[in-house]
């Protein structure tokens, strides 16, 4: 016989429940705030007046809307595992890009790595 241990599947949850939140949960939730009003900031701030409104506004909504197509708990579209982490991988690297784009490389690269180890780390846990 083999010397691994054995693994029973978890008895399947009752429909309209769902996991408890974890620690690791509130830090991603931050990550997707933090880089909605990343964009916020990069539009308004980097750009000129008739386009900051634009942008400012434009940017988020833009990323706010991927995240629900794709990668939200309720999101509209059921997608690969590997489709959704790239989808939630591009929007902090806009949020990372912007704050480079303002000339702040330290908070873009911490906010990047941040956001990429949550994501990670919910990304696991989701699958297991």
């Amino acid at each position: 016989m083999s010397d691994s241990p054995r693994v029973r599947p978890a008895a399947p949850r009752e429909p309209g429940t769902r996991a408890p939140l974890s620690a690791i949960d509130v830090l991603a939730l931050l990550c997707e705030l933090f880089a909605f009003i990343s964009l916020a900031i990069w539009g308004f701030a980097a750009w000129q007046f008739p386009w900051n409104i634009v942008i400012g506004i434009g940017a988020p909504v833009l990323a706010i809307l991927t995240w629900a197509l794709f990668v939200s708990p309720r999101a509209v579209f059921e997608v690969h595992p590997f489709v959704r982490a790239v989808v939630e991988l591009l929007v902090y690297v806009s949020a990372t890009l912007a704050w480079w784009s303002l000339g702040l490389t330290w908070v873009g690269l911490v906010s990047g790595v941040v956001a990429v180890t949550a994501g990670v780390l919910a990304g696991r846990r989701r699958l297991a």
